[in-house]
């Protein structure tokens, strides 16, 4: 196989276990600012597992539809990512200020 493939699986395996972090630490969470803060930062996660997703398809399936497929899911991934960074970072504001809120 090749270290690329190696290395995508590697970074699909780690993607995956941040998501499930992220998801566990939203569920236990109390403080809804909080919670929607690990929300996103799991969308961050599982936008970045479907981007390497997909580059590993165009190394497992180099045809005409495994590039196709690949296409959509780094595409959907990248906005997925993209659009819980931004959440990410508007939310990681009111953290502090939730938390002295709510002592």
């Amino acid at each position: 196989m090749n270290i690329l493939n190696y290395f995508f699986v590697a970074c699909i395996i780690f993607a995956f276990v941040f998501y499930f972090y992220y998801k566990t630490k939203q569920l236990r969470a109390t403080l809804p600012i909080r919670k929607k803060w690990y929300t996103a930062k799991a969308g961050v996660a599982l936008g970045v597992f479907m981007i390497f997703f997909g580059c590993n398809a165009t190394i497992i399936y180099p045809t005409g539809v495994g590039f196709g497929v690949a296409a959509v899911f780094v595409i959907v991934g990248a906005g997925l990512a993209f659009n819980n960074y931004k959440r990410v970072r508007h939310e990681g504001k009111y953290i502090q200020e939730e938390y002295e809120l709510n002592k």
